[in-house]
C-alpha cells in the first residue's frame, strides 16, 4: 500500500465516520480531511521505512567497527603498559 493509498484510506474512514445527516457533503469533507492530513504529515520530519532500515544497518556497522577499534586500542594500551 502506497502512502497515497494510506492517506486516502484514512481520509475516507474519517469521512465515513461523519453522522448521516452531514453525509451530503461527504466528498467535500473527505477532500478536506485528505488535504489536512497531507498538510500535517508533510510538516513532520518523517522518513520511509526503507530509509530507516538503511540507516539502522549503517549504524550497526559503525558500532561494530567502533567496538573493534576500542578492542584494538585496549590491546595496544595493554602492550605499552607491559613494557
Amino acid at each position: 500500500m502506497t502512502n497515497d493509498d494510506t492517506l486516502n484510506g484514512l481520509a475516507k474512514r474519517l469521512a465515513d465516520a461523519i453522522p448521516q445527516n452531514l453525509r451530503t457533503a461527504h466528498e467535500d469533507i473527505e477532500r478536506n480531511f485528505r488535504s489536512v492530513l497531507s498538510s500535517g504529515l508533510g510538516k513532520m520530519n518523517l522518513v520511509s521505512r526503507e530509509e530507516f532500515e538503511v540507516q539502522a544497518a549503517v549504524l550497526k556497522r559503525t558500532r561494530e567497527r567502533l567496538e573493534a577499534l576500542e578492542a584494538s586500542l585496549a590491546d595496544l594500551e595493554q602492550g605499552l603498559s607491559d613494557d
